[in-house]
């Protein structure tokens, strides 16, 4: 996983306001996207992309204050990488093809664990169905 991170906190890295805004243009019809994605091999990932979907939505409109910038970061990237069509294993492929995307999400929610753990229960999510453990 640590290489994953290393992707993700690069890639966080680059994430500026005027990012953040062009997503959340986007951000309706990727949900809708998401919600079609048909991956049973990684059956949580819908729910964490909705759940990081909604944080990143939160956090732009100013329902939600406390997330630290980083998670905000590395939220949208995340995002991003899971709308791409083209990433490092293409979606198209049988089984595997959400692998990456579910990885990215992961590493995400792992290294904000608590900090979305607290957001989930501001929002009165169930966080054990948005969890980073398999």
């Amino acid at each position: 996983m640590s290489e994953f991170v290393r992707f993700v906190n690069h890639g966080a890295s680059h994430i500026t306001p005027a990012l953040v805004e062009q997503v959340m243009r986007h951000l309706p019809v990727w949900k809708a996207e998401f919600a079609q994605i048909n991956a049973p091999s990684f059956p949580h990932l819908v729910d964490q992309l909705e759940f990081l979907a909604d944080v990143v939505e939160d956090c732009y409109e100013g329902a939600y204050k406390d997330l630290p910038y980083m998670a905000l970061a590395e939220s949208v990237f995340a995002l991003m990488y899971a709308h791409k069509k083209v990433d490092i294993i293409p979606d198209t492929m049988l089984q595997i093809g959400r692998a990456d995307d579910s990885s990215v999400v992961r590493a995400v929610l792992i290294q904000n664990e608590s900090a979305f753990q607290k957001y989930a229960e501001a929002n009165h999510v169930v966080w054990n169905t948005i969890t980073s453990k398999p």
